[in-house]
């Protein structure tokens, strides 16, 4: 009995110890994986967090600049409007307060006042464009009339060029009414300016030939006899006359059209604002041509 006891002591002992140290394990490892799982729902959080945030952040950018880009466009239509309401005013001879509030005539009622020079205008046109359709059908008729300039003032006829006007001379006016010019414009209205004079140099020298041939063969038969060989030679020189008479009314179309290429031309090297001014100021030359007539026909004659 004596020598079995301590052994049963032992090894209660040792039965006890064991099952201490596999708990310990555990709960070491069940903190661990607790640990882990809560730092990895605290990195999910957090990133879940930093996406809403980003993605918020992308939606506030966006309706700043859809509102940025309303506000331009909001801006670009009030500048609009009130371009157009200056534009309004100038035609009506209305000048606008700077608070925009009051507008003050200065020609009694501005939308009558707009209404009537509208009107104005718009016969004048119509009348030009009459003038211009009866003067190419009386190219045709009477190529004549054109050269003679008869529907045209005194003052208007001494500067009648082949049923017009010169387009090198009135790119020289031009070239002082519009100032200033780049000098790219400056060197396009020069270049222009002596293409045109070279192109009207050209038809004056082709008319000058055809009145020398006309004379020519106006001049060539027998003055005098009645013979009906001279009679025949007569009528057949009549007919050459009448046929180089003929290239007259192509004479008359190449001048037009070189008025036309010019004016067209001078309107792609200017800006539009310097190409309205151009225009006013050839009507304003014209307006003043007429006028010198009209004084000058009124002059009192001794």
């Amino acid at each position: 009995m004596a020598d079995t006891s301590p052994r049963t002591d032992v090894s209660t002992d040792d039965d006890t110890d064991h099952p201490d140290l596999g708990s310990e394990g555990a709960l070491v490892n069940t903190a661990a994986s607790d640990s882990s799982d809560r730092s990895k729902g605290k990195m999910d959080q957090k990133t879940l967090r930093r996406l809403a945030q980003n993605r918020e952040a992308a939606r506030k950018s966006r309706l700043r600049k859809k509102a940025y880009v309303q506000q331009l466009e909001n801006s670009r239509l009030k500048l609009t409007q009130l371009e157009q309401e200056l534009q309004r005013a100038r035609q009506q001879g209305v000048f606008i307060s700077g608070t925009g509030d009051q507008a003050h005539s200065t020609g009694g009622n501005g939308a009558l006042a707009f209404d009537a020079e509208h009107s104005r205008w718009l016969e004048e046109k119509n009348k030009q464009m009459n003038e211009l359709r009866i003067k190419s059908n009386a190219a045709k008729n009477d190529v004549f009339h054109l050269l003679s300039g008869m529907w045209k003032t005194p003052a208007e006829r001494c500067f009648l060029w082949l049923g017009g006007f010169r387009s090198s001379e009135l790119l020289k006016l031009l070239a002082n009414q519009l100032e200033p010019m780049t000098e790219r414009q400056l060197m396009g209205i020069n270049n222009l300016q002596q293409t045109s004079q070279q192109a009207e140099d050209a038809l004056s020298q082709g008319m000058e030939s055809l009145q020398q041939s006309l004379a020519d063969t106006l001049s060539s038969g027998t003055l005098g006899s009645s013979s009906s060989g001279n009679v025949a030679s007569y009528m057949g020189q009549m007919a050459m006359a009448m046929g180089k008479l003929g290239t007259l009314e192509g004479f008359i179309r190449q001048a037009d059209n070189l008025r036309l290429q010019t004016l067209q031309q001078m309107i792609r090297v200017l800006t539009t604002r310097q190409s309205a001014r151009a225009l006013l100021a050839i009507h304003d030359y014209f307006s003043r041509l007429r006028a010198l007539s009209s004084l000058w026909l009124a002059r009192p004659r001794e």
